[in-house]
């Protein structure tokens, strides 16, 4: 099985508005593939329809199963990190796990484990007196719980410090290389640029991007140009063509460069100008 997710022009409406258009892409088995977009972009609509939790038009696969027809093993395949965390407050973040795992029927042996895995080593504080920071972790544990084949991750380190957001992006790397296929949804740029073998930019319920991102910040250099920080205070932008090699040489050999940089847009960048919209909203 070379992709995990398959989805051929899929559609979904509430009622008047369409808030999915026939939506085409394909998710390889053991990737990063990040859906970026605003809120009310469509990104949340496409998990709960990849999940089983909503109907819709087109087709729709996940693990070569139809999305309209999962029965209640394939959920023993998939974990999701959604909005609602779904935790109980007044149990320990242990007593959280046991119920799940019993849920999915996982030896209790494995409950320390994965929460040391995120970071959680006193499992027997009550989960109302957690951060939210501690709070993701938990939610993160009890996804990973039963070793899925397909992590779903919608806005995973929303409003986490910068610490914690670190930990969480070095977590899923690692569950990559270990064979995990993550889908995300974000509207953090730097996070998908980051993490991401593949991305798609939503907007108004419409795919208008895909690729590679560093590919596709490349595809929208319109600019092709290279900005040299001299060290004597000046900036100076130079055309990156060959005809400009002596000029930028000039600069090394005289010992005159703070930094230098090339003009490739940000995948923020590429959407507001595919959109005239902010994608970090």
């Amino acid at each position: 099985m070379r992709n995990s997710i398959n989805l051929q022009q899929v559609s979904k409406a509430f009622g008047d508005k369409e808030v999915l258009k026939e939506i085409t892409l394909q998710v390889e088995t053991g990737e990063i593939f990040g859906l970026l977009g605003p809120s009310g972009a469509g990104k949340t609509t496409l998990i709960k329809i990849l999940t089983g939790q909503l109907s819709y038009k087109g087709v729709s696969e996940i693990l070569d199963k139809s999305c309209d027809k999962l029965d209640r093993h394939i959920y023993s395949d998939i974990g999701m990190m959604l909005d609602n965390s779904g935790t109980y407050d007044r149990l320990s973040c242990y007593d959280n796990m046991h119920l799940f795992a019993k849920l999915h029927d996982v030896n209790k042996n494995e409950i320390p484990l994965i929460l040391d895995r995120v970071g959680l080593s006193n499992s027997k504080i009550a989960v109302g007196k957690l951060s939210k920071g501690m709070k993701h972790r938990l939610v993160l544990a009890r996804a990973l719980l039963h070793h899925p084949k397909i992590l779903f991750l919608d806005e995973p380190t929303s409003g986490l410090d910068p610490s914690t957001a670190e930990e969480i992006h070095n977590l899923l790397l690692t569950l990559k290389n270990e064979g995990t296929t993550i889908f995300l949804t974000t509207h953090n740029m730097e996070e998908a640029y980051k993490l991401c073998d593949h991305i798609s930019l939503l907007n108004a319920g419409t795919i208008i991007e895909y690729g590679v991102p560093d590919e596709i910040c490349r595809k929208y250099n319109t600019q092709n140009a290279i900005t040299i920080l001299c060290k004597d205070g000046n900036t100076v932008t130079v055309t990156n063509h060959p005809d400009s090699a002596n000029e930028i040489i000039t600069y090394f050999i005289n010992d005159n460069v703070e930094a230098i940089h090339s003009s490739e847009p940000t995948l923020g960048t590429v959407f507001m100008s595919l959109t005239g919209k902010e994608l970090n909203l």
